[in-house]
This record gives structure tokens, C-alpha cells and sequence, in this order.
């Protein structure tokens, strides 16, 4: 099929690309950014408008009357369209954040004021006003307010302009600057590309609890090799001079700070030890202050990510103590399981040194007082803490890798765990500040997300958006047509278990024999098979199944969330086990009656798309068409952080990266090979694909490629990305049918 007869399918009932990245959203109608207020009083949620899914506005469901209403309409603050800055778009890129309006707001701890930013600017709601008085704006400038935060006592609002840090009295509307050398190469408070992209910390500072005090981080950039990145638009093209720290190459030197607001005098951290006194070329991956605001804690990581260090800073005269240091032989996997007890002088802090992430009570001083969990399963998040009951909360796959569900463990270690959650599929949990009410994020393969007010011990409160599956939702006539994915394992060569989901074709004929396509990302931090609604990917799947495919996805060894003997494998050597282990599922698949063993296809996004180009090159006999997105071809183009995580440094593994990148195999292709990128992409460069282009093209290897041009890595835009699956439809349409 052509995308000039897709409309065909529209009007047959059938689902089309078209309709899956059409309003209303298919997911039907879930609220985002669900909150509950400090008091327990209100639930708070981002909800999308009817006729523009991705335009936020805020909502309130009031418990005392049971109502649901709308707070701010962004659409009165901010009419048109938003004209974000460059580091706006860069912060939401690495937040994969596309949508518009309202898409972020803060409680403050008194239960009344609510804090958002929209159009570059701050504003405030008050709850204990009219709707018609309720929101003030704090800031009206040419600049754009970035990582806009709301004091502890809620009485001021911080943020970052021009790259220092400001702040604003709520009341009075008088604005004060913070810092003052922010220019150039000196960013403070503000997360270096790095962090942003592969620590998860979007943040460079940090209010004390007090409020007396700011924790922020000042990033000199100057080390950094500056590399010229082009983003390619549709009319013209901007060259950009970006600091990126390619593998091997230095990365930003960065000093800890506590600015003390009373006297504006900033306190350094001394970040060194005795064991690392001569050692600056280091990560600070996370801040967090002790409830005291007397002492800060900040995790220390070794370049080469096998050290990580918690460290408690004396924020009066900067000296540091280590509390707890983690080890490993490959690499350790950061979280944000860290907390501090209210009425104790202890901290629940998770690692994976049993193999598998588990969680653990210490004391102030760095000794074990309890191992909270155990066993050969993962603790996915750790939510707090209820010290009145002497429970801990948090997420885990205690019962299969492919659910997630709530559960509690005694603070003193000497009862069982207890599943709150109970409906089979994947839950994530949202606490009450008295950790005595949560919200249920809950979804599985059979039901779309469903959002839920419960009581801590599972028990429902209300419904605020059941968001069921009835003839009134907007998926329901495809999903009453749509295949339904299977699930099992498959045995890897080393005899650990690999999770696959397969969907059938939606009208199997006996005896016929039908193409595959194995949908892939294959690489660490990620878990594609669980038992939950997938939202555009599974839309993408029920269609490729009822044009008569087979779809199949695989977890290699190497992804996430089954324990660090799954994911070691790939240490020091990128794209061998992951591709062994989708070859193990072909032979599984192969012994499928229905299965074509001749027309086995292989479609993946960034890791995935390495992925593709990998088992295409090295796999020709057994995958006979690839579609790559946004790939990944040569891991000296990729940064620091994330490459030497898994590869180390390019000077002690110079052969491991060699054969990690795809050029060695390349004049193995002998199938239908597509490539397609985003021509501004700052994330997997422009040039990984580029750099293939020219490779094949003077092997002589024939390829395809559509490019898009503005898009970044996740080519985003209802129009845009209608056409990237039109485009990846017709390619299997075309050569594997």
C-alpha cells in the first residue's frame, strides 16, 4: 500500500496511521502530572483539551464535593502560540515533552498556592481566592524563565535567566539575582548537557528546607570541546557551536555551592576525599538536602561510573564526609531512591549489590541498620516513608518483570512485604505529603490508563478517570478488531530468561504463512514487554497486525529492570548479545507454523534503530528488511556519560568500539535497508547517519533514507510523525509482503 490510497483505509473502518496521531487521543482521556496537595485536600492534574490533546490546562478534583474543574485555562493566559527559547526546547527534548500550555506546576506546602510556568514567564494560583483573582503573574520579560521552583515556605519563586540564578517575593513582586558571573561558559544552576541527557537531573539547584539557604552547582563548560552541529531546517540552516563532551573527550568542571540568601555569600563543597583528592574529572549526578538544612548530601561518581559515593557536606564550612560507598565491575545505575526520616536520624537508600536493587535503612553515619527487601526481583522506585506506621512504600516486579506494582515493608525488617496494588498490569503510585492517600497510575494490555485516589493500604477513595473500555471511548471499535499480544520467554545462550510479546495477524488463515516484524530497542534503560498500554506503539501494532503481520518484540539481555546479570552482558562490546539474543527469537519464531521464515523484518527507534543496522549487517540471512530511526552508527560521535557507562573510555577499550559500531559489518547488507533521522537531532547527531550515507554509498550498498528536516530526535508534530509510520508502513508494505 501506497500513503496515496492510506485514506482507503479510513473509510473501511480499518485503523490508519492517520487516526492514531488524530484528536481525540485513542488513549482516551488521562489526566497528566496527577498530584496530591500537602493538606490531602485536592487532586491536581494536567488534562488536554478536547479538540488539541497536546494544549494542558490545570484541573482540580476537590475531595469535600467530589467536582472535577478547571483551574487555568492557558488557552485565556497565553492565546497564541508559545515561542519557546533554545534551552526551553532543549530541556523539553530531554524530557521527550512535546506538548503545549500548561505542562508543569509545583505545590507549595501550604496546601494554597500552586506555581506554573507558561510563554517563558511565572505564574501563581491562589486558592483562597476567586477564580477570578486567583492568578497573579510573577515575571513579564523578553527572557524566558527556565526550571521555575517554589520555595519550601512558599513565599518565593527561583528560576534561571540568562544563566544565572533569580528569585521573586510572591507578595511583593520584587525580584532579586542570586548569582552573577553566568555567562559564557559559566552556567549557574543549571544541568549540564550530560545531566540532563543521561543522569535524569534536569537541575542545577536546590532550596534548603528552611528556605534560608540555596544548594546550586556552578558548570564551567569551558573544557569542553566545542563541536559545530547543524540543524537543517525546510527554508534554511543554523550552525550551532555546541560544547559536547564526545566520548573520551573532557567533559565540564563543576563546584558545589550553598548560597546563604540572608548574606549572599556562597559556601564551596569540598567534593574531594582522601581517596580522590587529586581527582576533578567528575560527575555530581544528584543534591538533596538533610531535613535538618544544616547538611547537604550529593552522590560523587568516578568518570568511569564503577564508584559512587554519598557524601554529607557541612553547609557552613563546606567540608565533606562519605557515608556509604557502592562498587562495581561494569557499572553502577543511578536512581532517586533517597530518604530522609522526618523523626529519625536514618535514610532508606536502594542498590543493586546482591545483583538486583533492593532496598536498605542506614543510619546518619553510614551504618546498616536493616536490609529492608530481598530476592530475585528488582525495586523499581522508592516512594517514602510512613514513620507513624514504621512503613515503607515503593514500586517493584516482585510477582513478573512484565507487571509493576505498589507494596509496603516494615521500617524495622522484621514483617513481610504486602502488595497494595492489585489489578494485574503496571502501576506507578503518586503520594500524599502524610503518606496516608496515593494516586494510582495503573494501565495493562487490556485496559488504557486509569487514574485512581486510594487510600494507602489499596483501598479506593474515588475514580478520576476510570477511563473505560465501552463503546463510548474512542478505541473501542479497533480494539474489539485488534489482535492480542501473547507473552512468554525464551532462553538466552547463558540460560537466563527473555521475555517476548507477539501479536498474530487479526485474520489467520490456515495454513498460510505470514511476514514478521520484530520491533526493537534492545539497549539499556528501557523494557519494552510488560503488561501495560502501550498508547501509539500498540496502536501501531494492532494496524500491522490486521494489514496481516506478524509484530514480535524481544528483551535482550542488556535491557532493563531484571537485575545486573541481565544487563551485564554487554559490557565493553555493544551490539553482539543484543543482536544473539533477536536472532534467538527468529528461531522461536521460526518454529511458529504461520511464521514466513523468508520475510523477517526488523524496525527500531535510536538504540533500536542501531539495533536494525546492526542485525541487518550482521544478521543478512535471517533479517531481510530494516527501518532505522534516529540511529546510532559510531560511538565516538555519542556523549561521555551514557557511552562510557557500557563502553569505557575509548583509550582502554579502542577494539571494543571499533566492533561496536556498525561500519565493520556493512558489507554484509544484502537486504531492503531504510534509514530515516531528524536533520536538527542534538541527541544521536545527524552525522551517525550521514556518516553511514557515504559508507554505503562507496561500498556500493543500496539503502533508502527519508529525512526530516527541523525535527530532533523523537521527530515529533502530528504531521510530521503521521508521516514517519506512513513512510515505515509503506516499507514493509512494499518489501516484506
Amino acid at each position: 500500500m501506497t500513503m496515496a490510497n492510506a485514506a482507503d483505509h479510513e473509510t473501511s473502518g480499518k485503523l490508519t496511521v492517520e487516526r492514531i496521531y488524530a484528536d481525540p487521543s485513542l488513549t482516551g482521556p488521562a489526566p497528566r502530572s496527577v498530584k496530591l496537595s500537602p493538606d490531602g485536600k485536592r487532586v491536581t492534574f494536567l488534562k488536554g483539551k478536547e479538540d488539541e490533546q497536546e494544549r494542558l490546562d490545570l484541573w482540580e478534583y476537590n475531595l469535600a464535593d467530589k467536582q472535577s474543574r478547571m483551574l487555568v485555562d492557558s488557552a485565556d493566559l497565553m492565546p497564541g502560540e508559545e515561542n519557546l527559547s533554545s534551552e526551553e526546547k532543549a530541556r523539553r527534548e530531554r524530557m521527550r515533552l512535546f506538548a503545549k500550555g500548561i505542562i508543569s506546576y509545583y505545590w507549595g506546602d501550604d496546601g494554597e498556592t500552586l506555581l506554573f510556568p507558561l510563554g517563558g514567564d511565572i505564574f501563581v494560583y491562589d486558592l483562597t481566592k476567586d477564580a477570578e483573582e486567583a492568578t497573579k503573574q510573577l515575571t513579564k520579560t523578553d527572557a524566558y524563565e527556565t526550571d521555575v521552583k517554589l520555595s519550601p515556605d512558599g513565599k518565593s519563586v527561583s528560576f534561571i535567566r540568562d544563566q544565572d540564578i533569580f528569585m521573586v517575593d510572591i507578595e511583593s513582586g520584587k525580584e532579586r539575582q542570586l548569582t552573577f558571573d553566568g555567562e559564557g561558559t559559566i552556567k549557574n544552576g543549571m544541568a549540564e548537557f550530560v545531566a540532563q541527557e543521561e543522569m535524569g537531573r534536569l537541575t542545577g539547584y536546590w532550596w534548603s528546607p528552611n528556605s534560608k539557604k540555596m544548594a546550586y552547582l556552578k558548570v564551567d563548560e569551558s573544557p569542553v570541546n566545542i563541536e559545530k552541529r547543524y540543524e537543517i531546517n525546510a527554508e534554511d540552516f543554523e550552525v550551532f557551536e555546541q560544547r559536547y563532551p564526545s566520548t573520551g573527550t573532557n567533559n565540564v568542571l563543576i563546584k558545589l555551592g550553598v548560597l546563604d540568601l540572608e548574606s549572599g555569600k556562597t559556601t564551596w563543597v569540598d567534593t574531594k576525599t582522601q581517596e580522590t583528592a587529586e581527582e576533578t574529572d567528575i560527575y555530581i549526578p544528584r543534591v538533596k538536602w538533610l531535613r535538618d538544612s544544616r547538611r547537604l548530601s550529593y552522590q560523587w561518581e568516578s568518570r568511569d561510573q564503577q564508584t559512587l559515593k554519598l557524601m554529607f557536606a557541612d553547609v557552613e564550612t563546606g567540608k565533606s564526609n562519605v557515608i556509604l560507598t557502592e562498587k562495581s565491575d561494569t557499572w553502577i545505575n543511578l536512581t532517586k531512591d533517597l530518604y530522609f526520616l522526618k523523626r529519625h536520624n536514618a535514610f532508606v537508600w536502594s542498590s543493586e549489590r546482591s545483583g538486583y536493587r533492593h532496598l536498605y535503612l542506614y543510619d546518619l553515619k553510614g551504618n546498616l541498620i536493616n536490609q529492608l527487601t530481598s530476592g530475585d526481583w528488582v525495586v523499581d522506585k522508592l516512594y517514602g516513608v510512613d514513620e507513624d506506621k514504621g512503613l515503607v512504600y515503593f514500586d517493584a516486579n516482585k510477582e513478573t518483570p512484565l507487571e509493576q506494582h505498589l507494596y509496603s515493608v516494615p521500617m524495622n525488617g522484621l514483617g513481610e512485604i504486602k502488595k497494595i496494588t492489585q489489578q494485574a498490569g503496571v502501576h506507578t503510585a503518586s503520594f500524599a505529603k502524610n503518606m496516608e492517600l496515593f494516586v494510582d497510575y495503573f494501565s495493562s494490555v487490556k485496559q488504557p490508563p486509569q487514574v485512581s485516589l486510594r487510600k494507602a493500604d489499596g483501598t479506593l477513595v474515588t475514580w478520576l478517570e476510570k477511563n473505560e473500555l465501552d463503546e463510548d471511548h474512542p478505541y473501542f471499535e479497533f480494539y474489539q478488531k485488534a489482535a492480542k499480544p501473547e507473552f512468554g520467554t525464551i532462553e538466552a545462550e547463558d540460560g537466563q530468561a527473555m521475555y517476548y510479546r507477539l501479536y498474530k495477524p487479526t485474520n489467520m488463515e490456515k495454513g498460510k504463512q505470514y511476514p514478521v516484524i520484530v520491533d526493537v530497542y534492545g539497549g539499556p534503560h528501557a523494557q519494552r514487554v510488560t503488561n501495560t498500554w502501550g498508547a501509539r506503539n500498540t496502536y501501531w501494532h494492532h494496524m500491522m497486525a490486521d494489514r496481516g503481520f506478524v509484530v514480535f518484540s524481544l528483551d535482550n539481555r542488556g535491557s532493563w529492570n531484571r537485575g545486573k546479570k541481565f544487563e551485564d552482558p554487554i559490557y565493553r562490546k555493544l551490539g553482539e548479545v543484543e543482536v544473539k539474543d533477536q536472532v534467538k527469537g527468529v528461531e522461536f519464531l521460526k518454529t511458529l507454523p504461520f511464521v514466513d521464515a523468508e520475510r523477517i523484518g526488523m524496525f527500531g527507534w535510536s538504540y533500536g534503530g542501531y539495533m536494525t543496522i546492526m542485525s541487518m549487517f550482521k544478521e543478512p540471512d535471517v533479517f531481510k528488511v530494516g527501518v532505522s530511526v534516529a540511529p546510532v552508527t559510531d560511538w565516538y560521535l555519542y556523549d561521555t556519560h551514557y557511552t562510557e557507562r557500557y563502553l569505557g573510555h575509548p583509550k582502554t577499550n579502542e577494539e571494543g568500539y571499533e566492533q561496536s559500531n556498525v561500519f565493520p559489518y556493512l558489507e554484509g547488507l544484502k537486504g531492503d535497508l531504510m534509514i530515516i533521522h531528524g536533520m536538527a537531532d542534538d541527541n544521536v547527531l545527524f552525522t551517525n547517519s550521514t556518516k553511514l550515507f557515504k559508507a554505503l554509498q562507496d561500498a556500493n550498498k543500496p539503502f533508502d533514507m527519508m529525512n526530516y528536516p527541523g525535527s530532533k530526535h523523537s521527530i515529533w508534530g502530528q504531521k510530521t510523525r503521521t508521516h514517519v509510520f506512513n513512510t515505515i508502513t509503506d516499507y514493509f508494505e512494499k518489501h516484506l509482503k
